[in-house]
């Protein structure tokens, strides 16, 4: 019975964030980062500085400019994405990054994940595949507790 009821505690709240966990918002373009100051039950996002990233020695290499495309957006993109997710990689490998959830645009998450270091997939709690780069943190709250 206590089994059955731990289960049904986690499917009334499915979202349990350790306190400490990093929470990484990455768009094409921003780079958001939260710590959850609560604790698992109770989360509280509390917003931490923006890291600088250097997204010019990241070239987006599936993406080739010619006349009529946009490749120069997605090349510049793709860079973001990837000096955010080397910088992650950084801090996981540092140990500054024990838990993490990555939330990013769709494509933006497919890039990253050809990204991870075998130690940060380790660490990585949960990902999400949407666009919540400039919510407020309930709403990011929201959208983690929502079934996916």
């Amino acid at each position: 019975m206590a089994a059955m009821n731990g289960r049904k505690a986690n499917e009334e709240n499915p979202m349990l964030l350790a306190h400490g966990t990093i929470i990484a918002l990455i768009d094409g373009r921003n780079f958001e980062l939260y710590r959850n100051a609560g604790d698992e039950a109770e989360p509280q996002l509390a917003a931490l500085p923006a890291p600088k990233l250097d997204s010019h020695n990241h070239s987006g290499g599936s993406h080739h400019s010619s006349a009529g495309n946009h490749a120069d957006s997605l090349v510049g993109e793709d860079a973001h994405a990837i000096a955010a997710i080397h910088w992650l990689n950084a801090k996981v490998l540092g140990h500054r990054i024990a838990d993490l959830v990555v939330i990013a645009a769709p494509r933006t998450l497919g890039e990253l994940r050809k990204h991870y270091h075998k130690q940060t997939a380790g660490v990585l709690r949960k990902e999400l595949a949407k666009d919540l780069v400039g919510r407020q943190p309930d709403a990011i709250l929201a959208a983690l507790r929502e079934r996916h």
